[in-house]
C-alpha cells in the first residue's frame, strides 16, 4: 500500500480518508481537484497529464480520485491499491449538501482560489447536482475498472458504508 487511489462519488469522503491515510502512513497526498482546477473562474490545468505523470512516477503517493478521463488510465496503471468508498445516495447526499452549504455560506476558498456560490447551485456541475446525477454512473465505472483484467494487479478494498471504512482505518 504505497500508491493509493481513493475512489467514490462526490461527497463520499475521499479527500478526508486520503488526508487521514497520508498522516498515518506518511504518504504524500495529492488532491485531484486541486490539480485539475488551478486558477480563478474554474480554470483547468492544461498540463494535468504531465503533472499527474510526474506525481505518479514517484514510489509513494495517495490521490483522492477515480481520475479525470485524461489521466484515469495512468492513475489506475500506476496505483497498487484502490480504496473504493461505495456508499449509497442516502449517505452521500446529506454529506455533499452540508459541505456545499458550508462552503457557500462561509465563502470558503477551494480549488484554484474558487468558491461555491448560491448561483452555482443552479448549475448541473454543482457538487450536489453532480453527486445525485453521477452516483450510478460513477459506481458502474469503478465496478468496470475493478473487474477489468488490466487492473487485476490492484489490491482493491470496497467499503459499502462509512462504518466499514472507519473499522478498517482503526485496524491499521
Amino acid at each position: 500500500m504505497e500508491r493509493i487511489l481513493v475512489v467514490g462519488v462526490t461527497g463520499a469522503g475521499k479527500s478526508t480518508l486520503a488526508q487521514t491515510l497520508s498522516s498515518r502512513l506518511g504518504l504524500p497526498y495529492h488532491e485531484m481537484d486541486a490539480l485539475y482546477f488551478n486558477g480563478p473562474n474554474w480554470a483547468t490545468n492544461s498540463k494535468l497529464t504531465e503533472d499527474v505523470s510526474t506525481l505518479t512516477a514517484e514510489p509513494r503517493w495517495i490521490i483522492d480520485s477515480l481520475g479525470y478521463p485524461e489521466v484515469r488510465d495512468l492513475l489506475w496503471d500506476r496505483a497498487d491499491t484502490v480504496l473504493w468508498l461505495d456508499y449509497p445516495k442516502r449517505v452521500i447526499m446529506p454529506r455533499v449538501l452540508r459541505r456545499s452549504v458550508r462552503r457557500t455560506v462561509t465563502r470558503e476558498l477551494i480549488f484554484g482560489g474558487n468558491r461555491e456560490t448560491w448561483t452555482g447551485w443552479l448549475s448541473r456541475e454543482h457538487p450536489a447536482w453532480w453527486a445525485w446525477s453521477q452516483h450510478g454512473v460513477r459506481r458502474r465505472e469503478v465496478r468496470r475498472r475493478v473487474d477489468d483484467p488490466r487492473f487485476a494487479h490492484l489490491d482493491t478494498l470496497r467499503f459499502g458504508h462509512p462504518i466499514d471504512t472507519a473499522a478498517w482505518l482503526a485496524s491499521l
